[in-house]
């Protein structure tokens, strides 16, 4: 279940005629049944906006502030631990393993790398300043501190941090390299994947030779842009898919099926670099993990 150290989720009530609060929060998450809210309610994980626990017969009102805790139950333990490699007064730097998500969401809430670190640190205010995929490893840069947040947040909007990731995919003899790649890409079908169109380019990825081994290299990738799963299209879109793609670029979906921790996506996310700025000194950090050939 939920750590009380967690940081709850936020629900504004909407406009219905609800007789009391229980009642709305039934309709609103479906997949939530009564007796389990009733439950949560009982241990004091519904509550007002000043913290104050809200029972069953607290009564509905449009726009009531509810703050609760996201639950699951027998949530399966993932078997990997991520390292924290640099933490200050304001950043946090975590090597997150593959198969563990950074937030929760769906059937992840406490096997996640932010409620690991709360735990680990005793800091409910951790928030991650970027994401990478569950099934991708490597940094992830954490935001200790609310007060200097934003300034952190502000690198990634303005592409002031350089990313550099590592995949092992299929050889490309046919390019010359480094290659970049420039593509439209766009939410496809099913929505949980992109795909590229024709148009103005809207990502941009470079992509060097780091390793040859036959018939797969090892490749380094600086992506210039952010777009979901970018990485992965790209080189599903040159034809060199990277080992252990389920979604490109043919979806092999195995959603609901245990995850194959010997068939990890081959993405690393390898380096970040930027200027500090609250200090203006160039921080740099370096993954200690490996992608397996």
């Amino acid at each position: 279940m939920s750590s009380p150290a967690m940081r709850p989720s936020t629900l504004h009530l909407p406009q219905g005629e609800w007789a009391t609060v229980l009642d709305c929060l039934c309709d609103h998450f479906p997949a939530i049944d009564r007796a389990t809210w009733l439950q949560r309610m009982a241990r004091g994980r519904v509550l007002d906006a000043a913290g104050a626990p809200l029972g069953p017969q607290h009564p509905y009102r449009v726009g009531l502030k509810v703050r609760y805790f996201r639950e699951v139950a027998d949530e399966t333990p993932i078997p990997f631990e991520a390292r924290v490699l640099w933490q200050d007064a304001h950043l946090l730097v975590a090597d997150k393993p593959h198969f563990l998500p950074v937030m929760p969401a769906g059937e992840y809430v406490e096997q996640t790398l932010l409620a690991r670190l709360v735990r680990l640190t005793g800091n409910a205010e951790l928030v991650p300043i970027h994401r990478i995929d569950r099934l991708t490893a490597g940094l992830v840069l954490f935001s200790v501190e609310p007060s200097s947040r934003g300034r952190y947040q502000a690198l990634f909007r303005q592409r002031a941090v350089e990313k550099r990731y590592e995949a092992i995919a299929p050889a490309l003899p046919q390019l010359q390299f480094p290659h970049v790649h420039r593509s439209r890409m766009i939410e496809g079908e099913p929505f949980f994947r992109m795909q590229e169109v024709a148009g103005e380019a809207n990502s941009e990825t470079r992509i060097e030779v780091l390793e040859r081994r036959g018939a797969l290299w090892r490749y380094g990738l600086s992506p210039v842009t952010g777009r979901k799963h970018q990485l992965r299209v790209h080189l599903a879109g040159l034809g060199a898919p990277i080992v252990g793609d389920d979604f490109y670029p043919e979806l092999h979906d195995s959603r609901g099926q245990p995850d194959d921790y010997a068939k990890p996506l081959k993405l690393l996310a390898r380096g970040l670099r930027f200027v500090d700025p609250l200090s203006g000194q160039v921080r740099e950090f370096e993954s200690q993990l490996q992608l397996q050939w």
